[in-house]
């Protein structure tokens, strides 16, 4: 079967490279070298290696927006998103605005079950009821709101849109765009950024209008880039230069306790220590457990706790989200185990281009962390569908492979064949959209052959990228740490990972599930332990000696002792 835990995909090394760069350890050098990075000046992180805003085009026109509406004294109202992106923005902007002198801002999260994603106009209608506002500020959604937008600018409303979503071929009549994926941003070297960031950019260039009328805001927004580096890391969009800034800035403040008390109390919920905060935490800690909010329930406990002004407020919050988390693991796991099942009928030499699922009792709030977990065991992009709430209607959230940009290929789908898909939109690596019930098969079809159309046979091999070996005297705790905090790791950006072949010293099984290792490393007469999580225990042989994989140099703490250890990613007895 292609989801095999105990069969190794093809192996490829990135260029092994050390330049030769004063103050920086060879192993960190090599490392970053294969990454593409060619500069040492690249490694500070400073934030003045932020690109400059100028060629931002949009910013200017929303700061003139903004300013009118300060000094006008608008009633202003927010509308986000029910992902952990949509809510860092709410929070940035709410707490942003109030630090630039604004009187604090309403905003509204879309119930995505009721409503959908987006200012719709059913969300402008229901933020005039409620708030009465004088504008309307969009975070991470709204380059796709056309009737929307109307539809406010029709009741008065003026509307200003920020967003990092690809734009369709028909753009809002806002007041206002900020976005840099639109036209005339082509020079503009952060194309990557997260909702969040582009949120950050504005109150940014804010910032800097208002200190050149003599006002000087405080806090800084600068101080708020906790909720930058949370939003991006969990949104996994490319760790380019300018997001790696953000992110490593947002760590750094955590871990000095300048953190909002909303992300420290998640990260003590989650039982991660603030003051070692790495970037996976975000992505695998604290971004799961505001997700589920949005998932589950509603975004608007999410967004509480990450306003939450006393540690005791944000604790309390933080635990009801975690609670929310549990009940979207045991969801998520039944969901799993059902399309696993179907995934094993399939024949594992001829599995489809781009594979379709549906559950008629799968949870909508929860189909996109399964297409992730099923796309993660064969490779291949995955739709994952549930029935929504208007009757006869599937909800779907897609993810995708390296090489398929996934809004291109639903795209490519929809301009093949008009009228099948109600509505779509995403990322590269995720998207999402509506389809009729009686349309299901006709898609399937559909996406398989536009996945075909756009990958080649041999971007559907697994094949995964490492960093080369390590000698034994490279696997110690120092090492481990280097590579741990250094430098922030994630999408387009992988965590440095390695491969080689051990002796096995010792092995058993804990967790039910879980194969730990002792390893022998002659090298320098010592040894390492090793784990590789959810192993098929049936198919390991009952005596192992050797064993050769691919691993992760990470950092065990047990018991108040920190410790290297080998995570094993894909592992094989020899």
């Amino acid at each position: 079967m292609p989801i095999d835990k105990l069969a190794l995909p093809n192996i490829t090394r990135r260029p092994q490279y050390t330049p030769d760069w004063p103050d920086v350890p060879p192993l960190l050098a090599r490392i970053l070298a294969g990454r593409g990075v060619d500069d040492p000046s690249q490694l500070e992180l400073a934030l003045k290696r932020l690109p400059h805003p100028q060629a931002f085009n949009g910013l200017r026109g929303a700061v003139a927006l903004l300013l009118q509406g300060r000094t006008d004294n608008w009633r202003i109202c927010i509308v986000g998103d029910y992902d952990a992106d949509g809510a860092t923005a709410t929070t940035l902007m709410v707490r942003g605005l109030q630090a630039l002198g604004f009187p604090r801002p309403d905003f509204l999260v879309p119930d995505r079950f009721e409503y959908g994603y987006g200012l719709s106009p059913a969300i402008v209608e229901l933020a005039e009821q409620q708030f009465q506002p004088d504008l309307i500020i969009t975070v991470d959604n709204g380059i796709a709101s056309v009737d929307g937008v109307a539809a406010a600018r029709a009741r008065g409303m003026r509307v200003l849109i920020t967003d990092h979503h690809l734009p369709g071929d028909t753009l809002p009549e806002a007041d206002a765009l900020v976005n840099p994926r639109l036209p005339g941003c082509e020079d503009f070297p952060a194309a990557n950024l997260a909702g969040v960031g582009v949120a950050f950019y504005l109150l940014m260039d804010l910032q800097r209008a208002l200190r050149e009328q003599g006002v000087q805001p405080q806090p800084p927004i600068t101080d708020l880039l906790d909720l930058v580096a949370l939003g991006t890391v969990a949104d996994v969009v490319v760790l380019d230069d300018a997001n790696r800034v953000l992110v490593e800035q947002g760590l750094r403040r955590i871990r000095a306790g300048k953190g909002c008390a909303g992300i420290r109390a998640l990260l003590q919920v989650a039982g991660r220590d603030p003051g070692r905060v790495l970037a996976a935490d975000m992505g695998f800690a604290v971004g799961p457990r505001l997700n589920a909010a949005g998932r589950l329930s509603d975004m608007t406990h999410g967004i509480a706790c990450l306003l939450a002004e006393t540690d005791a407020e944000a604790m309390e919050m933080a635990q009801e989200l975690d609670t929310i988390n549990r009940e979207r693991r045991s969801i998520e796991q039944g969901m799993r185990d059902a399309a696993m099942e179907e995934v094993s009928r399939l024949d594992a030499d001829n599995l489809p281009a781009g594979l379709c699922l549906y559950g008629k009792e799968w949870h909508e709030g929860v189909v996109g962390i399964l297409a992730s977990r099923v796309k993660e065991a064969i490779h291949r992009p995955v739709i994952a569908f549930a029935p929504a709430q208007q009757q006869g209607t599937l909800k779907g959230s897609g993810r995708s492979i390296p090489g398929l940009h996934l809004r291109d290929a639903l795209d490519a789908v929809a301009t093949a064949n008009p009228g099948l898909l109600s509505k779509f939109g995403g990322h590269a690596m995720a998207a999402g959209l509506s389809l009729e019930r009686d349309r299901l098969e006709d898609f399937k079809v559909a996406f398989d052959k536009a996945v075909a159309d756009l990958l080649s046979p041999k971007a559907l091999e697994r094949v995964v990228e490492t960093d080369g070996p390590l000698s034994d005297q490279d696997l110690t705790l120092s090492n481990a740490e280097l590579l741990s905090h250094r430098f922030p790791w994630g999408q387009g950006f992988p965590a440095p990972c390695f491969d080689g072949e051990f002796e096995v010293l010792k092995h058993r099984i804990v967790g039910e599930r879980h194969l730990k290792l002792t390893l022998g490393l002659p090298g320098v007469r010592g040894v390492i332990d090793a784990i590789h999580f959810n192993v098929p225990v049936e198919a390991l042989p009952s005596r192992i000696t050797r064993v050769r994989g691919v691993y992760r140099l990470e950092v065990n703490e047990f018991r108040g002792q920190r410790n290297p250890q080998l995570l094993f990613e894909h592992l094989i007895p020899v």
